[in-house]
């Protein structure tokens, strides 16, 4: 695995996220939380381009009030259903021979969500400088391919055999 820190670790995810997510695999559960909001702050700070073209369209709905929204959902909403999805694919994986314990699932499941962060910032400047149109929809599904390809190593590379 790599050494360095975290941001050498979420590059390495996007070419070998088994190795990366078997890695961290001890990590304590306050920092699997940290990782989590760091996700989801990252994920707030790409929406802002967007929200201030929209805001500049469509000057009804300032800027700060988009932002608001944003910041309701992305910081307060997005973790409880984070929470919440970790839980179940972890109860559902108790259906199937590979048992993931919660711990594992969270963990799976919040490091994908950061390893794509950065992607996640492509996206926000493309909606941003470019807005709607074939650009956005590539950078958006490689956004969602990463983070299902990253998510699901994460998942198979933590789950053991019952």
């Amino acid at each position: 695995m790599s050494r360095g820190g975290i941001v050498p670790r979420m590059l390495q995810s996007w070419v070998a996220p088994r190795r990366v997510v078997r890695g961290l695999s001890d990590m304590p559960e306050r920092v699997k939380l940290a990782v989590l909001m760091a996700a989801m702050l990252i994920f707030l700070i790409a929406q802002a381009p967007a929200n201030a073209r929209l805001a500049q369209i469509d000057p009804s709905v300032p800027f700060q009030a988009r932002m608001g929204g944003a910041l309701l959902a992305v910081m307060f909403m997005m973790p409880i259903l984070a929470y919440a999805l970790a839980g179940l694919v972890a109860a559902l994986s108790r259906l199937s021979p590979w048992r993931l314990t919660p711990e594992d699932s969270r963990l799976a499941l919040f490091w994908a969500l950061l390893a794509v962060a950065p992607a996640m910032l492509l996206a926000g400047l493309v909606a941003g400088l470019v807005g709607q149109g074939p650009g956005l929809t590539l950078v958006r599904a490689a956004c969602g391919l990463g983070f299902l390809m990253i998510w699901g190593a994460g998942l198979s590379a933590l789950a053991r055999k019952a």
